[in-house]
Formats: C-alpha cells, structure tokens, sequence
C-alpha cells in the first residue's frame, strides 16, 4: 500500500532500526458459476475485478512510459444469487453485480489506505454500493410487474495491500481459509438462521427446508432497506478467500 512507502522506525539500544515495510499480497483470483441440474436459467453472477490508479500522459517533452499505474491494485469480488421467479432473479443479481462495479468505480478512492478513517471510509462506500443495489432493483421491479418482488443476495470483498473489507446481505457466504482452517466471515440472513438463534427450530423437515429458502435480507425483495453486514480483517500469506452463493454451501 502507499501508507508502507515509509518504513516505521523503531528505537532499540539508541540505534535507529529502520523496520522492513510491509509487502503487498499478490493475488491469484478466479469465478466460476453453473445453472446446475434444477434451474432452466442461471441466476447466479459474479465478477471479479481489478483496480488501481492510472495517469495516461497524452503529451511530454520526456521519453519513457506514456502511462502510470499504482503499484498495489485493489480487488473487488462480487457473488450475487438471484430470486424472483422466472427471469427475475438473473435481471436482480444481474443489476446488483453491476451496480456495485459502477458505484465503487465512481466513489473509492484507490490512492487511500484501509487503516483508521480511511478505513472507515472504504467500508462506508461498500455499504452505499448495497443499498444503492437495492434502489435500482427495486426501481426495475416496481417498472415490471413480471418481476415484481425480485432480488438477490449480495457478497462483496475487496482487498488492497494486505486489508479485506467485505459488505453482506442475504446467505452467500463470505469465508477465508487459513493454515488449512476455513473460517466464515458472514451470517445468513435467513428465517433458519433467525430460528437456530432462538433454538426454535421445527422437527418437520419441510418446514425446516422453508426456512433455509426465505431470505430475510436482500437487495430488493418485498422490502425496502437492505441491512448490509460489514466485516473488516487482516490478510496473510497464503491465505484462500472463498465467495460463494448457497448452491455451494448447502453441498
């Protein structure tokens, strides 16, 4: 990150001991989705992305390169699993992973750090990207009564230098492996998830089957007003961060 450009200097024995800066991570990311064998369409998405601060030099009198980049690119990677019936879950997902691509594009600033305010800062425009999400799938299902109560769930990290932010809603889960340990970093926000809290859950099994589908928290839906939950962590090498909608947990 730019923050470590500048080693901290510690005191030790009256000798200046200049400490190593921190190096970044370097990261290997890849997505992959399937309609699986129930669904006739796919109404699952996701992105990842890579950003960082550019200056395009469009005239110099000095030779050398005509365009500059940051050397620590932030990440951003984004599931979404959409719901609504027919069409309208893949238009919902579809709008959230766009509208979120859009937002932090348009307000993060790529150049700031992941500590204190900033960070503060960073997790805001992560929570103003869901519920700008949430507006505009709204806004389309209000226009179209063939998907009127249409959403989606919607998970989000992004990574820069060695901080992870991730922004929730709804059951696609957040999880990052460590020495061979995999940790969940979010909840769902499912009728299940609310029953297993109170210990109230039913013996039926399609009762409890119900209450694993009814998503009490999404982008769009029957309700306006996402809750996004914010999760804010320290990364290492070597450790695994694993996005994914419950087509993959529920396995």
């Amino acid at each position: 990150m730019a923050n470590d450009a500048v080693a901290p200097i510690a005191k030790s024995n009256d000798t200046a001991v200049i400490a190593p800066p921190i190096q970044p991570l370097i990261v290997d990311a890849c997505g992959r989705t399937d309609r699986g064998l129930v669904r006739k369409i796919n109404e699952d998405q996701f992105a990842v992305a890579e950003l960082a601060k550019i200056m395009r030099v469009t005239q110099t009198s000095l030779s050398g390169p005509v365009e500059h980049t940051e050397a620590t690119p932030a990440h951003l990677f984004v599931v979404a699993d959409g719901m609504g019936g027919y069409a309208g879950g893949e238009i919902a997902s579809r709008i959230a992973v766009h509208t979120v691509e859009e937002c932090l594009l348009k307000s993060l600033k790529w150049f700031l750090g992941g500590r204190g305010a900033e960070g503060e800062e960073v997790a805001s425009k992560l929570q103003a990207a869901v519920e700008e999400a949430d507006e505009r799938v709204l806004k389309e299902s209000d226009a179209s009564p063939e998907l009127r109560s249409m959403g989606s769930t919607l998970t989000l990290a992004l990574h820069h230098g060695r901080e992870l932010f991730v922004a929730h809603a709804g059951d696609s889960r957040a999880y990052l492996c460590r020495d061979r340990v995999l940790h969940r970093m979010t909840r769902d926000h499912t009728l299940y998830a609310n029953l297993a809290k109170q210990g109230d859950l039913p013996d039926d099994p399609k009762e409890l089957a119900r209450a694993r589908r009814t998503i009490t928290n999404a982008v769009g839906g029957t309700q306006q007003g996402v809750q996004t939950d914010l999760v804010r962590a320290a990364l290492e090498d070597n450790d695994v961060l694993l996005l994914c909608t419950d087509g993959l947990t529920l396995m």
